[in-house]
């Protein structure tokens, strides 16, 4: 019998994305609610309580609520809010960071799906502080560029109108007081003692991703050592050779593709490591159907691209 997977919010950016993977797969049964029903709180909750699976892509608030509604123990959730990324009782969907990140997903009931920048400041500075070249209290800067899809429907809306704003044409930065809403996973994810400094930047380009921290006191040798030897054997999350990236990169390289790529760039006291990726990919729907596939005891990567 096929598994059966509801999206609650399908009609959202990272909604689309989900069924776009899905749609066309003929291992699982996709349960579409009525558009005029998507509303109705009793056509959602019997909806919910239908599905093996129930991705949630939703607001928060929400997101919650919808947890709430769900009766059957045998419904499974990944949230792709930011409601229960550190809420006791659901597993982190990050299955590279480690053998028991894994095991947790593939096992758990409820998954949250990391944020994107997120996604991008945690596959570097994890394995960083797993291998101990560095501390929990070690000060982190990072800087992250997106495109506008991550912005959600009235962005992408405002970026690609006919006659746009002028200043839509130049990379912006926001975020600016410094509390950005993904902080919050990526300091108890790491183990931080405290938060990084992080400045995200959003430009005229639909999606991709490049997450950069620096670290003005490391060997970029050491560095790409250690990350090799952490993500040796993952599909989804790879390193580049070091120093790959000494020319350019391009923050919209891996669009369109699920995986993930460290680049290592530097010299012996100063490096930089990004994290290159689709930010509607191993950002936000590519990391929501590997999660599921871990759930269903699938091959990670059916339905995706690498």
């Amino acid at each position: 019998m096929r598994p059966k997977i509801y999206i609650d919010g399908k009609e959202g950016t990272t909604g689309l994305q989900i069924h776009a993977r899905l749609g066309a797969r003929d291992d699982l049964e996709l349960l579409l609610i009525d558009d005029d029903k998507r509303k109705d709180t009793a056509e959602r909750k019997r909806f919910l309580n239908a599905a093996d699976i129930v991705f949630l892509c939703l607001p928060d608030t929400a997101a919650r609520e919808a947890v709430s509604l769900i009766e059957n123990p045998k419904t499974r959730v990944i949230d792709a809010s930011t409601a229960h990324r550190t809420a006791s009782g659901w597993a982190y969907g990050f299955p590279e960071l480690s053998a028991a990140h894994r095991n947790a997903i593939a096992c758990a009931k409820r998954v949250a799906n990391p944020g994107c920048h997120a996604t991008g400041l945690i596959a570097s500075v994890y394995p960083l502080i797993a291998s101990g070249l560095l501390t929990k209290d070690t000060p982190l800067t990072c800087f992250s560029l997106t495109g506008y899809s991550g912005g959600g429907k009235n962005m992408i809306a405002d970026y690609e109108a006919s006659e746009k704003r002028t200043e839509l044409y130049a990379p912006r930065m926001y975020a600016l007081n410094l509390r950005h809403k993904h902080l919050p996973e990526m300091q108890t994810v790491c183990g931080l003692t405290q938060p990084p400094v992080f400045c995200p930047i959003v430009d005229d380009y639909y999606k991709g991703m490049a997450t950069t921290i620096m670290l003005p006191t490391h060997s970029a040798q050491t560095v790409w050592e250690t990350l090799c030897a952490h993500y040796a054997g993952q599909t989804l999350v790879s390193v580049a050779p070091l120093e790959a990236g000494s020319a350019m990169i391009s923050a919209n390289t891996l669009a369109g593709h699920d995986g993930l790529t460290l680049f290592v760039n530097g010299h012996d006291t100063q490096t930089i490591v990004t994290a290159l990726f689709d930010n509607l990919g191993k950002g936000a729907s590519g990391a929501a159907v590997q999660n599921m596939n871990l759930m269903l005891g699938l091959a990670e990567t059916t339905g995706l691209i690498p």
